[in-house]
């Protein structure tokens, strides 16, 4: 059986300035009109980071999600913290590893699953300047070699 399931977000820029260990799924916490904004896809999860506070709680940070246009007076705060619904072992664990230097955890994106919103998260180790450039000549190297796979 297949999981059906319609990518909203993707933060591209979290796969440049991480290395990702360890990914797990997360439910979220929505208001009504949020859930309608984020099916509509105006979301934005670049500047956003999950905190764990004490090893109790996972919550979503600076994730922006626009206001609905119809939901009036009922609308949400765009940038308010939202909470994150993981298992008690995995925010144990990640709790555990984010204490370590240099360890955070960073969402990599939003999607609907079943009709829930649902976030993927990594455990993320910071890069380095000399990994990013080295992520940057292997980019190019691939883009040529895809051009010239083309012209022939």
């Amino acid at each position: 059986m297949t999981e059906d399931f319609k990518v909203i977000a993707n933060n591209r820029k979290a796969s440049f300035e991480y290395f990702l260990m360890e990914k797990f799924e997360a439910g979220l916490v929505l208001q009504g009109s949020e859930i309608k904004s984020l099916r509509a896809g105006q979301v934005n999860i670049q500047e956003a980071y999950i905190d764990i506070a004490e090893g109790k709680e996972a919550w979503l940070v600076e994730a922006h999600i626009a206001p609905y246009e119809q939901a009036s007076r009922f609308n949400h705060e765009p940038k308010r913290k939202r909470k994150l619904l993981l298992h008690k072992k995995q925010i144990v664990e990640l709790w555990n590893n984010i204490r370590i230097k240099g360890m955070t955890v960073v969402p990599t994106r939003i999607y609907l699953k079943g009709g829930r919103a649902k976030i993927e998260i990594a455990l993320a180790k910071g890069k380095k300047a000399y990994d990013k450039r080295a992520t940057i000549a292997k980019r190019d190297e691939a883009r040529n070699a895809e051009r010239e796979t083309r012209v022939r």
